[in-house]
């Protein structure tokens, strides 16, 4: 059976987007993946470009709100943000939780190229993390 997995994250805009992308490529058809947030903030354009360049379309991703889930039975809870951790009204009993505060590159400022460079750093962590988890917990687990 897959395993269903949740990433979390305060507006589900970004973060726990590219997370979202990621755990899905890594996974295959071994994981159902969804993401949601605290709040709904809308896909995030930059966080569309910076996948696109990994070759990853999340284009057709949604911005969902964790209560859409309510009725679903998740193996895993990622949080992606601390905001989300500490605010997070629902957790599923036997889901077992993780959590990495990766920085949020859409509160980066300065010119057009700092910005996007802290959105490639940010998908480059998250990237990295989303590996080592489907690894760890579906692959080998």
């Amino acid at each position: 059976m897959k395993k269903k997995i949740l990433v979390l994250c305060t507006g589900n805009s970004c973060r726990s987007q590219m997370a979202e992308g990621y755990l899905r490529y890594f996974a295959g058809d071994k994981a159902e993946v969804y993401s949601a947030g605290i709040e709904t903030h809308g896909l995030n354009p930059k966080a569309v470009a910076i996948m696109k360049e990994d070759n990853l379309d999340i284009s057709s991703h949604t911005s969902n709100h964790i209560n859409e889930y309510r009725s679903l039975d998740f193996d895993f809870v990622i949080t992606v943000c601390d905001h989300a951790r500490e605010n997070c009204p629902y957790f599923p009993v036997k889901a077992e939780t993780a959590h990495y505060n990766f920085q949020d590159p859409a509160k980066a400022e300065g010119s057009e190229e700092e910005i996007f460079s802290a959105f490639r750093k940010a998908r480059e962590e998250i990237k990295k993390y989303c590996e080592h988890f489907i690894r760890e917990k579906i692959l080998i687990g």
